[in-house]
């Protein structure tokens, strides 16, 4: 037995997850968490027989730790994490402590907007492929977990900049960049460049003879990659070709050029619509090319994914009206994407939690697609006083129930009423898909 203590700080997911597998390398072990537990976490320590405490720390007993996993949603300024800084107990992510404990291959896809439907779809090329694969991190089990419990020979990696921020010594074979638009910002005290040095760490301890691959078109990550320039082998992929681009479309069809040869594949035959997604599809195929997977099993995949929960799923169409649920869209960008891809007008629904948002973004698409907006949140004011005057409908909405009630008066034959909002959803909701759980009921109660 080793007599290192590793204390894990956080009981969900990603905390639950690090104390089984530290318990499986014959750590001692113990488990803190501020809040309860759910009863599916407590159940799974108990039958492991691992030491917890649940509704508060108990600071000696943390404070005697060799080191502590920290959950991704624990922010560096709260106490207990200062005082372990202070005598110098190291505290890392779940994904550092996992990584050390498996020789798989890691695919890892960070950005603002995209990473969930990305990691989806990049697993579903993998596993139709046949390889070996597990989907860890932001989404699906946790990471630590199946290190412990299962083996397989890659992990496709959702990374938020929570989870980047306590990688030390982690290395992801292939390392996917979306895009970095302002989120979080509350977590980061409103300074973007905190926010962007957090997610530039997906490619910190990365050799030449890894990838990564980056949306080219995006001016902040070309800005880091000339500041950083790291030694890793680029895979950029846009719009349109540029020198090395790897992943780019023409005339209708998208291209991806690597290993010195070219798949291509007509747009209108992949799976998920608008022009976000063909750089989610571009970034997935670019993985898949490098991972060797034919170009007809690419092209199988790219046409058949079914896409991903709250990710601008259709819900229903009720008297000619249809309804999506895009509750994912916590932050301005995905809203601006989701209402981008709109072919009507549009009935919107949004608000939550504001994360200190800046609405201008989507002031345009908003003047020129919206038939009417409905504030679903307890403080609608900063929605108003930005709103008020550029839409003739605006309404607002305590419930998810009056919204849907609301939005089915408002909208006309032809429409589409969308929940894309913008901000988080804890104001109201569990969490953004308890939002959009909600909305396709009342949906389908219409």
């Amino acid at each position: 037995m080793n007599e290192k203590l590793i204390v894990v700080l956080g009981g969900g997911e990603s905390g639950v997850g690090s104390a089984i597998l530290a318990q499986k390398a014959g750590f001692n072990v113990f488990l803190s968490d501020n809040g309860s537990l759910k009863d599916k976490y407590r159940d799974a320590l108990e039958s492991h027989n691992i030491n917890f405490e649940e509704n508060g720390h108990t600071e000696e007993r943390i404070l005697m730790a060799d080191e502590v996993v920290k959950s991704p949603g624990i922010p560096d300024t709260s106490i207990i994490i200062q005082k372990l800084l202070e005598k110098g107990i190291p505290v890392i992510s779940e994904i550092e402590f996992a990584s050390r404990f498996t020789t798989a291959k890691l695919i890892c896809v960070t950005g603002s907007n995209g990473k969930t439907t990305t990691v989806s779809l990049i697993y579903h090329i993998l596993k139709s492929a046949g390889l070996n694969v597990g989907l860890g991190g932001n989404v699906g089990n946790s990471f630590a977990r199946q290190v412990a419990e299962e083996s397989y020979d890659y992990y496709v990696l959702e990374l938020s900049s929570f989870q980047l921020e306590g990688l030390n010594n982690f290395r992801a074979d292939i390392a996917v960049l979306l895009n970095i638009t302002p989120d979080h910002l509350d977590r980061y005290d409103h300074n973007m460049q905190e926010y962007i040095n957090a997610k530039m760490r997906i490619i910190r301890n990365q050799r030449v003879n890894d990838a990564f691959i980056y949306w080219e078109d995006d001016p902040v990550v070309t800005r880091e990659i000339e500041k950083l320039k790291p030694e890793v082998t680029r895979f950029p992929f846009g719009v349109n070709k540029k020198e090395i681009t790897a992943g780019y479309t023409d005339e209708g069809k998208l291209f991806i050029n690597t290993k010195g040869k070219i798949f291509n594949m007509e747009l209108e035959l992949l799976a998920l619509e608008g022009m976000h997604n063909v750089y989610n599809s571009l970034a997935s195929g670019i993985v898949a090319k490098l991972m060797d997977i034919t170009d007809e099993q690419l092209r199988l995949s790219l046409s058949d994914f079914q896409g991903v929960p709250h990710r601008l799923e259709k819900v229903a169409t009720v008297r000619g009206v249809q309804y999506i649920n895009d509750s994912k869209a916590t932050n301005v960008n995905s809203c601006w994407y989701a209402l981008q891809s709109m072919r009507s007008k549009t009935v919107l629904i949004l608000g939550g939690t504001d994360k200190g948002n800046d609405y201008s973004e989507i002031e345009e698409l908003v003047r020129s697609k919206a038939r009417a907006l409905i504030f679903l949140g307890k403080d609608n004011s900063k929605l108003h006083s930005f709103f008020d005057g550029k839409v003739d409908e605006i309404r607002d909405a305590a419930s998810m129930k009056e919204a849907v009630g609301l939005a089915y008066e408002l909208a006309q034959k032809g429409d589409t009423v969308l929940l894309s909002p913008c901000c988080a959803s804890f104001d109201l909701f569990k969490n953004y898909e308890d939002r959009g759980d909600q909305f396709k009921e009342y949906v389908r109660s219409l």
